[in-house]
């Protein structure tokens, strides 16, 4: 059953089905009992069938093995960009809609054992990264500022948008950029503006990276001598480009410090107040696909944070813009706000080769997506994984994936030791799998009778 036909025909007569393979503390038959607490893993998949798609959002009892099947079962909704898993009780569907506002919905699970939409659907604006901080999911991006900000040449500011999701009380508010407190000019001492990449709570502050963007026409205008000398070329002479790729008169697109890597840390969720831990060992720390920053700044079990740069700046075309460090991980120890002396290169270790993203595996591991070729090559695609060992300063290439991979999920779960990540594969049905951080050594787990698994997650009843 490998095509969509044959997958719409299995619809016809398959229900749920879900077999329990292993065990782990979440595992064993949940109580649906008036007044009990229900435990589940939903999992945000999309199937077709019939010439239509579906989003739903399924329960299953493990991780570990068996199958569960998308026919007539799970909560149907319409999608999301990212589903973010806030704790154990809430689920958020966030929606990116270039130049417009998604719609985002949020979920519980019920005490019966099934998924339930809350009341309230929010229109928030387009967002390139997110975070969380205590009870807000906070997306974020970096946009152009209020009106009554613009310059004498009708120039606005680039100002950070922050939208705070309440999850408790299900609410949202907007940051006001109307004093200028979110303006991202000059961030950096530089002229440049910047964008966050990602959110990371340490204590009570948030521990963000900070992606140097270039010169807009508002940060031109008002100083030129942040273009640094020789690199007048990169300023563009006239309006050009389409979508993401447009541009304006004045402007340099992407940074004249691409050896740089800045991490801001904000003091608490107002994002107003900060300091700024600098290296030049590094590029700057994210991941990118397309409009989307990745989070590659990440507080390990122990409180540290680890910094990751995938060395971006190497794609970019004018040498002037190209780094020539290494993909690599610094740290910001526990309390500091400035790296320490530890440093590892991804690259010496993988023949030259980055990682698209990375996340958290438990203890000091680091789950990276790695690309098959260097960025001096053409042609290279992120089809692999690997473990990070901070302790070690060791990676280790992922065994046992399957030969086929079409693509990894968006997120990752960790639990009794082991870290899953859904796989999608061009010849069968995703699946879950299991990941020994230790070894790297994965092994498959639940598979999803549905085309992509979108998210996933454990969840309790409230």
């Amino acid at each position: 059953m490998t095509t969509i036909e044959s997958l719409s025909r299995l619809f016809g007569t398959l229900v749920l089905s879900v077999a329990l393979v292993g065990c782990s503390e979440n595992d064993g038959p949940s109580s649906t009992e008036e007044g009990d607490v229900v435990g589940k893993f939903v999992i945000a998949a999309t199937a077709s069938g019939s010439g239509t798609s579906t989003s739903v959002l399924l329960t299953a009892d493990s991780l570990d093995g068996g199958e569960i099947s998308a026919e007539g079962n799970g909560l149907s909704n319409k999608g999301a960009t990212q589903w973010v898993f806030h704790g154990e009780n809430y689920l958020y569907g966030l929606t990116y809609n270039q130049g417009n506002q998604g719609n985002t919905r949020s979920y519980v699970l019920g005490r019966d054992g099934n998924m339930k939409v809350r009341d309230i659907e929010y229109n928030i604006s387009r967002f390139s990264s997110y975070g969380m901080y205590k009870n807000y999911i906070i997306p974020m991006s970096t946009g152009d500022g209020p009106a009554e900000m613009v310059d004498a040449n009708g120039y606005l500011p680039k100002t950070l948008l922050l939208t705070y999701l309440d999850v408790e009380n299900e609410n949202k508010r907007s940051n006001d950029t109307s004093t200028g407190a979110y303006s991202m000019e000059d961030f950096l001492g530089n002229g440049e503006y910047v964008t966050l990449s990602g959110a990371e709570q340490s204590g009570n502050c948030i521990v963000c990276g900070a992606v140097p963007m270039g010169l807009s026409q508002y940060g031109h205008a008002a100083d030129a001598s942040y273009v640094r000398p020789g690199y007048e070329r990169l300023v563009k002479e006239a309006d050009g480009g389409s979508n993401s790729g447009a541009y304006k008169k004045g402007e340099i697109i992407g940074t004249q410090y691409p050896n740089d890597c800045w991490v801001a840390i904000f003091s608490d969720e107002t994002m107003t107040k900060y300091t700024l831990a600098h290296t030049d060992q590094l590029s700057y720390p994210c991941g990118r696909f397309r409009s989307q920053y990745y989070q590659t700044v990440w507080a390990a079990e122990n409180g540290d944070i680890y910094v990751f740069s995938s060395s971006y700046a190497k794609t970019m075309t004018d040498p002037l813009q190209k780094t020539d460090r290494d993909a690599g991980v610094m740290r910001i120890p526990a309390g500091s706000s400035d790296f320490d002396n530890y440093y590892c290169s991804i690259e010496d270790q993988t023949d030259g080769k980055s990682f698209m993203r990375c996340w958290p595996a438990g203890g000091n591991y680091f789950l990276m997506v790695m690309y098959d070729k260097p960025f001096t090559e053409s042609g290279y695609a992120a089809n692999d994984l690997a473990i990070f060992n901070a302790d070690a300063k060791k990676v280790t290439y992922v065994t046992g994936l399957p030969s086929d991979i079409a693509s990894f999920g968006k997120n990752v779960f960790v639990q009794n030791g082991y870290v899953y990540i859904p796989i999608s594969v061009t010849d069968g049905y995703p699946a879950i799998y299991r990941i020994d951080p230790s070894t790297g050594k994965a092994e498959k787990g639940l598979t999803v009778i549905a085309d992509e698994i979108n998210g996933f997650g454990y969840m309790k009843s409230l």
